[in-house]
């Protein structure tokens, strides 16, 4: 069984369609290295911008290679200059029992 993720991004000003195009390139990189399903990923956008991917890992262990892995790391390092990371509980849609967030992708 896999392991569902929600990673959230707040996109740098300016920065919000470089991050787009980069977002694009995740998951085809995480798939090329074995580390998540083939379970359809997909990501939306909160009221403030902050852009939220949901993907599937395949284990725990396949979550911790990731972050050894050349190929990744270079995806994610490219992801700092353009967005921060930010926990999902940040978002105002997160705390209504049911969040809603616009499909983006």
């Amino acid at each position: 069984m896999g392991i569902v993720a929600i990673a959230s991004y707040r996109p740098k000003p300016g920065k919000e369609v470089a991050f787009q195009e980069l977002l694009k390139k995740h998951i085809p990189t995480l798939r090329a290295q074995g580390l998540v399903t083939d379970a359809p990923a997909y990501s939306s956008r909160s009221a403030n911008g902050t852009i939220l991917e949901v993907f599937e890992w395949k284990s725990e262990e396949a979550k911790a290679t990731a972050h050894e892995n050349k190929a990744v790391m270079d995806c994610w390092n490219q992801f700092f200059g353009l967005a921060e990371i930010v926990p999902l509980s940040s978002l105002e849609e997160a705390k209504a029992p049911f969040a809603s967030f616009e499909r983006i992708g």
